[in-house]
């Protein structure tokens, strides 16, 4: 007999209802989640989310400044910004890019080479974003596309500010140039915490003034706030904040000396420096050879990198600050200085100049450079003419110790100031040097080759000309720089170096004694400079050098017909004018010529001919003379 099942009603009306509540509690549990999950989205996180929405359709688009120009002196455009013009593709607006990039080439003459790397470039950016066909378009090009632009929906020449040197190779070692920022100019961007004021900036000054003044020449960067949609597309602008052009630069240099040392190079290795003694700023600052900063702004290609790089005059040489030349006996008027304040010597003092002078107790012996010695000195006649043996004689008894101590307040061995990164010290020797650098003690020979600024001693054109500026001065301590001032809402604003200590000695009339030696050099009957200085309407003072190259043998005597070129003596010569206050001092060296009356002295005669006559070359056009 099988069972029968009833239903009990009560059991399952209360299992429904409770099944039916758990449902609603748990949905109830979920609304009040989610309400809470919208009300903290909306209400506790709403500046969150605002500000990223806002960065999604706000885009910030930085504005490169203007770059501050640079003039000379008198006024004179020396570095400017030129437009460029690039033709610029937008490919959504074109049908067919390649059939279009392939007419603007054949119409424009651009290589087709190019073809590839703009298809490739338009194929991985965003197909409203303009790509670049060409750059650096010329005026015949713009013409002819604006003539045929009907023809290529969507695009349009575009134009840009390059940096431009209009006098090409005459400055480049003053003036320096620009060139695109690579990674190392972003690393040191970002070290410095200047990277953001280069968003938008393409180049930075690389050398000469254009890398030491960046900071003011470059300006500060703009922006445009500009709203876009979700795919990036500019849908209008927002807000604007222009850029703030960098300040124009004035140099102390005067385009018409420049174009003149310039001219007087030409086909010679060497350089020629002038500068006012009083305020150290530079008149003319020319290293031959030079080359033409203008293709490292546009790009310097592989192959012309190579040729500056491999050209054995070494244009890329900066001669007057980087150059390492022996003084030679350019420096024996501040010699003189030393002995006159360390009681070595006196205005009155005489010493018998033979042939050679040897260290007491030794063999060897150290020629003059005139075979028959120069008879009786006193130190006015052994500057005239360049008396060897005097200052042998002088070095031997006041020691190598002085001379570094003296040489070394004259600024030898040290950064000279002025306002370029590319500069060396040169080598003022000393006992320690020699030790650090050669291992080996000092010997009483060596003393006596610094003695006519020739042995381990070398210096730069700079160095030499600064120091001769500080005799003239009776020395007060002259800072060079090639900066003059900046352009302030209108006023120059003066760039002024820092004042150093002046060099002490015991009587102020030891500088005279020098310099009326080297009024001598100029103006005596034996001077090296007498001809070349013949019949000038002012009276100067100077004093010639001739360096040399490669050491010579005791008995060996000097013939450059038997010499390598690179192995013939430098010469050099320094001079300043007018004698009774001068207000220029110029420094010349010529790279294997020869000697320094013969060689170097009538091109400082003509420098100063062009400074205080105004005899400047033909082609000096009547505006730069008189631009204000």
């Amino acid at each position: 007999m099988s069972r029968i099942a009833f239903k009990n009603k009560v059991l399952e009306s209360a299992l429904f209802a409770r099944r039916v509540w758990f449902s609603v509690f748990v949905i109830a549990v979920m609304i009040a989640v989610l309400l809470a999950n919208l009300w903290y989205l909306q209400v506790q996180q709403y500046q969150t989310y605002q500000t990223r929405s806002n960065s999604n359709r706000i885009k910030v688009i930085p504005s490169a400044p203007p770059r501050g120009l640079i003039f000379d002196r008198n006024g004179v455009l020396l570095a400017e910004n030129q437009p460029e013009f690039s033709l610029e593709l937008i490919p959504e607006q074109t049908t067919d890019l390649k059939k279009t990039v392939q007419e603007l080439t054949e119409l424009l003459g651009l290589d087709p080479e190019n073809i590839p790397r703009i298809l490739n470039e338009a194929r991985h950016s965003r197909k409203f974003n303009p790509v670049t066909v060409a750059e650096q378009l010329n005026e015949e090009q713009v013409a002819k596309f604006s003539v045929n632009q009907y023809r290529f929906p969507g695009s349009s020449i575009e134009a840009y500010l390059k940096r431009h040197y209009p006098y090409a190779d005459v400055l480049t070692h003053a003036l320096g140039y620009v060139a695109r920022i690579n990674t190392k100019d972003l690393q040191r961007l970002e070290k410095e915490d200047k990277l953001a004021n280069y968003a938008a900036t393409h180049d930075i000054g690389k050398q000469g003034v254009e890398k030491y003044y960046e900071d003011q020449l470059h300006g500060q960067a703009g922006y445009q706030e500009v709203e876009v949609n979700n795919k990036g597309r500019v849908l209008r602008t927002l807000k604007y904040q222009p850029p703030q052009a960098g300040q124009d630069l004035y140099l102390g240099i005067d385009i018409r000396l420049q174009k003149r040392a310039y001219e007087l190079m030409q086909g010679r290795k060497g350089g020629i420096v002038m500068m006012d003694p009083r305020d150290g700023s530079i008149l003319a600052f020319v290293s031959a050879p030079s080359y033409d900063p203008n293709i490292f702004v546009r790009g310097v290609s592989t192959k012309e990198y190579s040729a500056l790089l491999n050209n054995p005059a070494r244009p890329l040489i900066n001669r007057i600050s980087q150059g390492g030349y022996a003084p030679a006996s350019t420096v024996k008027p501040l010699l003189a200085v030393m002995g006159l304040n360390e009681g070595a010597i006196t205005p009155y003092y005489r010493y018998f100049g033979g042939a050679t002078f040897q260290i007491p107790g030794t063999a060897r012996k150290f020629r003059d450079w005139r075979r028959g010695g120069h008879g009786w000195l006193d130190v006015y006649r052994a500057i005239e003419v360049s008396a060897d043996t005097y200052f042998y004689d002088l070095a031997y008894r006041v020691g190598i110790d002085k001379i570094h101590e003296y040489m070394t307040r004259f600024g030898f061995g040290n950064y000279s100031g002025l306002d370029i990164f590319e500069e060396s010290t040169g080598v003022m020797p000393s006992r320690e040097w020699k030790q650090k650098r050669h291992r080996q003690p000092w010997f009483q020979g060596d003393t006596i080759s610094v003695g006519i600024g020739q042995g381990y001693w070398t210096s730069t054109l700079i160095q030499l000309a600064r120091a001769h500026s500080i005799l003239t001065q009776h020395g007060r301590i002259i800072t060079p720089h090639i900066g003059m001032a900046f352009n302030d809402n209108g006023k120059r604003q003066p760039i002024v170096p820092a004042e150093q200590e002046p060099i002490q000695t015991k009587d102020d009339s030891f500088w005279g004694v020098s310099l009326e030696g080297m009024y001598l050099v100029n103006n005596g009957p034996e001077g090296s400079g007498r001809h070349a200085f013949a019949g000038t309407p002012y009276k100067s003072g100077g004093k010639s050098g001739t360096a040399q190259v490669v050491g010579m043998k005791e008995n060996q005597r000097y013939d450059a017909k038997k010499l390598k070129e690179e192995h013939r003596d430098n010469a050099l010569f320094v001079s300043f004018a007018p004698y009774d206050n001068p207000t220029v001092v110029c420094a010349v060296i010529l790279e294997n010529a020869g000697g320094g009356g013969k060689n170097a002295a009538p091109i400082a005669r003509t420098m100063l001919d062009a400074y205080l006559l105004g005899k400047y070359t033909d082609e000096v056009k009547e505006d730069e003379a008189t631009a204000h």
